[in-house]
């Protein structure tokens, strides 16, 4: 009998509470009992329990209206927070978001699910999902590259905190990719300076890509920049190291064939200098 008053006590609570949003937004509640075209739903409030909001989430996914499955699953973490059915709606919510392109909600999203469950069942998805949000804002190397440093960031996490997750393998090519882009626009500033014959700031950049970035597709023209670099300011020694250890880890590339044109045609060829900054980055190179 107590247990009968106690749901009955429940549901009058969430009728009162139906009647005070309402009215609030100008119903009275007779009309919405009478009024079947008023659907309380889109006030923003949801009545249903979690596991029901949650499996209407999933419907809706499946049926491809992501953007309701999302609100029902934001439901469900704004009114039941810190419990199973609320973790389990932060997951789904991060994905939804990911996947309409709304990425720095999806990021915003699953770093506070990170925050509160770090070793739940889902985090390495979840760490997984922010790495990919921040990916997908990644720019041409024209721009801003903070993208790729976050997704760098994040998807390390996944390859350090998750070793055994089957996100680690995609991760890993998402840090390359994000990699190249960072070289990348070391190399577009590196050849504006070299274009302005302002040699040192340009050796800098080229130098920046053949030190941090090693294992990226920018190496082989970064080696071929310094020799024209170097070979432009007199520093024939250095400008034959750089093109040497390019010939060494690339040797049918066409800028190699470029780097050796410029010194024969000038009367010298490549030539390594074993106590040159460039021969011990070289060693760690792709080729080496």
């Amino acid at each position: 009998m107590n247990h009968v008053r106690s749901v009955g006590m429940r549901k009058t609570a969430r009728v009162a509470l139906v009647s005070l949003v309402l009215a609030g937004a100008g119903f009275g509640v007779t009309a919405c009992q009478s009024d079947p075209d008023i659907d309380i739903t889109k006030l923003g409030l949801e009545t249903d329990a979690p596991e029901t909001l949650y499996n209407q989430g999933l419907a809706n996914m499946k049926a491809g209206n992501l953007a309701e499955a999302g609100r029902k699953f934001d439901s469900i973490d704004r009114q039941n927070p810190f419990t199973e059915w609320g973790r389990k709606a932060l997951v789904m919510s991060t994905f939804t978001k990911y996947r309409l392109g709304r990425n720095d909600e999806a990021v915003a999203t699953g770093n506070r699910y990170m925050s509160q469950y770090p070793q739940s069942q889902d985090s390495a998805y979840v760490q997984y999902l922010v790495g990919l949000a921040y990916s997908k804002q990644i720019a041409d190397v024209t721009q801003d590259q903070r993208a790729a440093v976050r997704t760098i960031d994040a998807m390390n996490k996944v390859v350090t905190n998750y070793p055994t997750s089957e996100y680690v393998e995609d991760a890993q090519a998402k840090i390359r990719f994000a990699r190249d882009q960072l070289a990348g626009k070391e190399m577009q500033i590196g050849r504006y300076y070299l274009e302005r014959k302002e040699y040192l700031a340009a050796i800098q950049r080229f130098r920046n890509v053949v030190e941090q970035y090693p294992n990226t597709n920018q190496v082989e023209e970064a080696l071929a920049r310094l020799t024209e670099a170097y070979y432009a300011m007199g520093i024939t020694e250095e400008a034959q190291t750089a093109a040497a250890v390019l010939g060494r880890n690339y040797p049918d590339s066409q800028w190699y064939a470029d780097s050796f044109k410029l010194l024969k045609g000038n009367g010298v060829e490549p030539r390594e200098n074993r106590g040159s900054w460039i021969s011990r980055a070289g060693a760690k190179l792709i080729g080496a």
